[in-house]
């Protein structure tokens, strides 16, 4: 099977985009494709939910500037069929140094394309920052696909109007033409709030084709997990929390016309309000 690359993007913080990619990569790994996680977020989080340190020099900052290859920076997350591109403190100054290099746009994608072609990962997922920097930018040229996690909020709409629009001024620019936004994920979902079930609803209205099945719910074991240093499928694999994100990969292999490389038992489906 040829890799396939996904970026986790919203410019918008806090809407579960790094509990997303983190559970996302490793319910992928679960299932017996070997993945690779790239935090490109210079908050490291990701790095940090899987228990790894954040080293000086261990980012994709002299990847991006062409001093190093991203192959190199690679390391196991400690999790069967899982790697990971860790992040550090070096790679706030990026959004400056990236933005002096020639093809400043183009520098992840140049870098990505090796390991791409190398098909050593079935899936590529990079967590990207909360804004639509140099880095948000770069991630988006790269990438075949992108999810855009949002919180079931007031100002969800507005937030995936803007994100929306940058992925097709991507595309039509010809930056990445081969961009497509794989889907949206209602995340910290709480069945129990009529205002949750009003965002949710609406933005099925205005994107119907685009929305994910699945709803993350707001659960107190995802919240713990990264403060374990543990993907919620290591942390407390019966929670609501593990059952949502193997939902949500499966529908995501669907969606993508990728088969199941082993099949193990799950439990059942999640709830809201549980933990």
């Amino acid at each position: 099977m040829s890799t396939r690359s996904v970026a986790l993007a919203n410019q918008k913080g806090g809407v579960g985009k790094t509990t997303t990619s983190v559970n996302l990569a490793a319910c992928l790994a679960e299932k017996g494709f070997p993945t690779l996680l790239v935090d490109f977020d210079p908050q490291g989080n990701a790095t940090s939910a899987l228990g790894q340190q954040r080293l000086p020099g261990g980012s994709v900052y002299n990847v991006l500037l062409g001093h190093a290859a991203l192959a190199d920076t690679i390391r196991p997350s400690g999790f069967p069929n899982l790697d990971l591109v860790p992040s550090e403190v070096d790679l706030a100054v990026a959004e400056v140094d990236v933005a002096r290099t020639e093809n400043y746009l183009q520098r992840f994608r140049a870098a990505l394309m090796p390991l791409i072609n190398s098909n050593r990962y079935a899936f590529i997922l990079v967590d990207c920052p909360p804004s639509l920097g140099i880095l948000t930018m770069n991630a988006l040229a790269a990438v075949q696909r992108v999810i855009v996690p949002i919180q079931c909020e007031f100002f969800a709409l507005e937030g995936l109007t803007v994100i929306t629009r940058v992925i097709r001024q991507i595309r039509d620019c010809g930056a990445n033409p081969e961009l497509e936004l794989a889907g949206i994920l209602m995340t910290m979902y709480d069945g129990r709030t009529n205002l949750a079930q009003q965002v949710a609803d609406e933005v099925r209205r205005h994107f119907p084709q685009q929305v994910f099945e699945t709803v993350i719910p707001r659960t107190v074991r995802l919240a713990e997990a990264p403060s374990h240093g543990k993907p919620i499928i290591a942390y407390e694999s019966h929670s609501a929390g593990a059952t949502a994100y193997r939902l949500l990969t499966e529908e995501l292999l669907q969606r993508l016309g990728v088969g199941t490389r082993s099949e193990s038992p799950h439990p059942a489906p999640a709830t809201t309000g549980a933990v």
